[in-house]
């Protein structure tokens, strides 16, 4: 397929890479950011703009792969009758882009990407369209670059995997942030639990999560709890956290 990608950060990067590893051409780079859009053109020899009344109409399909609150923007004025248009995002509902097309939809890569990737990541991807010819189209594409999950899946119930997501992977991160920094303070190596995270991170391949669950806090071993809580009253933010989440897991049934 000729693709045209309209961005240039994360996302917009490893779709591309992707886009282009499985045999298709992307015939231009748009973004407001001149620089950036040059140097994924340069990547991928093609072409790249960052006016909007430049952008290629001859493509097949255009992936506006920008930041929630900035699709609007970037497609406000853009008129491309026939021509498959879908953004990134799972919680915007694709009907943002009905003025620019009747053939819109959503191409929601269910990955946290980053640009400086070494290696393109596995992509679970999740669609919607329009009409029939919009869904047939982007879930071709989406099958093209995925060997993972590749699903139709409409406005709320993306919003809601994008839910399940935030938690399994920024707030868990969080959780890592706040570890490091207790572990700093404590004059600790946080690179010791880093056999422990890749250990419990892949145990949820066979068992289901509450399977998997070890801890103090399902044991209802209280004398260690309480241990821990008196070490961390010179970390109230960690105990906080370390107290709502054992009482979560204590609940479990």
């Amino acid at each position: 397929m000729e693709i045209v990608i309209i961005g240039s950060g994360n996302v917009a990067a490893v779709l591309g890479r992707k886009f282009k590893a499985a045999g298709h051409h992307i015939a231009q780079v748009f973004s407001r950011k001149a620089s950036a859009a040059s140097a994924l053109a340069y990547e991928w020899d093609t072409e790249s703009t960052n006016y909007k009344s430049l952008v290629n109409k001859n493509a097949d399909v255009y992936i506006v792969a920008v930041s929630d609150n900035a699709i609007a923007d970037v497609t406000d004025d853009q008129k491309l009758q026939g021509k498959v248009v879908a953004h990134t995002a799972a919680s915007v509902p694709m009907e943002i882009l009905k003025g620019v097309t009747d053939h819109y939809g959503v191409f929601y890569p269910l990955q946290s990407l980053r640009k400086d990737m070494s290696e393109l990541p596995e992509i679970p991807i999740y669609f919607d369209g329009s009409d029939e010819m919009t869904k047939k189209t982007l879930e071709k594409l989406a099958h093209s670059i995925s060997d993972e999950k590749v699903v139709e899946a409409g406005d709320d119930g993306r919003l809601k995997l994008h839910v399940a997501a935030v938690i399994v992977s920024n707030f868990t991160n969080h959780l890592y942030v706040l570890a490091q920094e207790y572990c700093r303070k404590e004059g600790l190596d946080f690179k010791q639990l880093l056999p422990l995270i890749e250990e419990t991170a892949s145990r949820i391949k066979a068992i289901s999560p509450k399977e998997a669950q070890t801890g103090p806090a399902i044991r209802q071993d209280t004398e260690t709890i309480q241990k821990h809580l008196e070490i961390l009253k010179n970390h109230p933010q960690l105990k906080n956290i370390y107290v709502l989440l054992t009482g979560s897991i204590q609940q479990m049934k």
